[in-house]
């Protein structure tokens, strides 16, 4: 959907003489000899359809200089970008306008609401540049403002709301336009905690309705592993990794990252998918209970899981049971079946998964929607997962 290339961005210093510094080894400091500041030093990503974006880094890394360059509120001083296939850098003053009304919507972090205009008419405002008519637009507005949950207060002014409430008037201008690209620049950075986490529950929701194309900018990591499909981390204008939450909290890119990650709280964000592995042994319903008993002494195990032919389990044979029918003389492990095991979601926080593991003689089960045995998730892997990243290794 969007894809940048080698994108920098040099202030105080004009296009022309700046793109020779930029082709040099060391383009930061000719650019500072040169009088400027390179903000956006050679940044190169992808966003697919649907994906929900994040860019973060602290205070002066070049990640809403680099926001702002997608729509051209600032203009790339190199580099290439495009959404859905179309040059965005080499578009004509009309396309460009076109494409901001029509096809990117921005949520700013101050809300950037009108004063003198109903709630109902700032919801409406992008509307309202496309030329849409009145009637059009107000439902268009109205039905945006129920989405996010002030329908009712349509015929307010900013000043009657709080900021989580006008920060839910600025989401809903630009869902109203229909825009199938969301810019949102820390759009939750000046809401206070309870606020802030009402909205990322928000956007979460209107986001697996919809599946826009977002990309949201933060300096919180807790709020980007929450939130993102894929994280991109920047320092000094550049790129340091790129990579899903779990990925970059496992396997962290350099030190920076390493300590950037130090203090997230891992048993939220850390998800069953990301620690759980292929199950050591699974029966089926017709093996023999002492071939099964047999598996298991050698892999030094005490039940297994048993399931039918598309994966779903049937239950758990322990092998005190198994021993029981294999002296009955038993063929199959009908009667070696009970349901003492647990199941969670692929999406399940490890946060809920401690209290689960080591309640049965199997691992917790990672299932799909229709009970298909994904992996497992032992009690081991849990606390190597929550004991921190890897130590990333530097020369001497």
């Amino acid at each position: 959907m969007i894809e940048a290339s080698n994108l920098s961005k040099a202030f105080g210093l004009t296009r022309r003489a700046a793109q020779p510094l930029l082709r040099t080894d060391h383009r930061r400091d000719a650019v500072d000899n040169a009088g400027g500041f390179l903000a956006v030093d050679d940044v190169s990503f992808c966003v697919e359809r649907g994906e929900l974006f994040v860019i973060m880094g602290l205070s002066g890394s070049g990640k809403s200089t680099l926001l702002r360059m997608i729509n051209r509120l600032v203009d790339p001083t190199a580099g290439q970008m495009s959404i859905d296939g179309s040059d965005v850098v080499g578009m004509s003053d009309g396309d460009l306008r076109e494409a901001r009304n029509r096809r990117i919507s921005m949520v700013f972090q101050h809300f950037a609401l009108f004063p003198h205009r109903t709630i109902r008419e700032n919801a409406a405002y992008g509307l309202k540049v496309r030329g849409v008519g009145a009637k059009e637009r107000l439902e268009r507005a109205d039905w945006a403002l129920e989405r996010v949950g002030l329908g009712n207060r349509g015929d307010a002014r900013p000043a009657a709301l709080s900021g989580g409430m006008k920060q839910r008037v600025g989401l809903a201008r630009a869902l109203a336009t229909g825009a199938d690209i969301l810019l949102m620049d820390e759009p939750f950075s000046a809401l206070d905690p309870l606020i802030k986490r009402e909205m990322q529950e928000l956007l979460l929701a209107l986001q697996a309705e919809d599946e826009r194309t977002i990309i949201f900018v933060t300096h919180d990591l807790n709020e980007a592993m929450r939130i993102g499909h894929r994280i991109m981390v920047m320092k000094d204008g550049r790129v340091v990794q790129c990579d899903t939450g779990p990925q970059i909290l496992s396997s962290p890119a350099n030190e920076y990252v390493s300590d950037f990650v130090a203090d997230v709280d891992r048993s939220r964000v850390l998800t069953a998918s990301s620690v759980m592995r292929p199950p050591a042994i699974t029966a089926r319903l017709d093996e023999s209970p002492s071939a099964v008993l047999d598996r298991l002494g050698e892999l030094e195990m005490n039940g297994v899981f048993v399931v039918d032919e598309q994966g779903s389990i049937l239950g758990v044979a322990r092998d005190d049971l198994l021993a029981r029918a294999m002296s009955a003389g038993e063929s199959d492990l009908r009667s070696c079946l009970v349901q003492e095991y647990e199941t969670v979601s692929e999406d399940r926080p490890l946060a809920e998964l401690f209290q689960l593991a080591g309640r049965h003689v199997v691992p917790v089960g990672v299932v799909d929607e229709h009970d298909r045995l994904l992996g497992v998730v032992p009690r081991a892997a849990i606390l190597s997962s929550l004991a921190g990243p890897r130590k990333v290794m530097t020369n001497a």
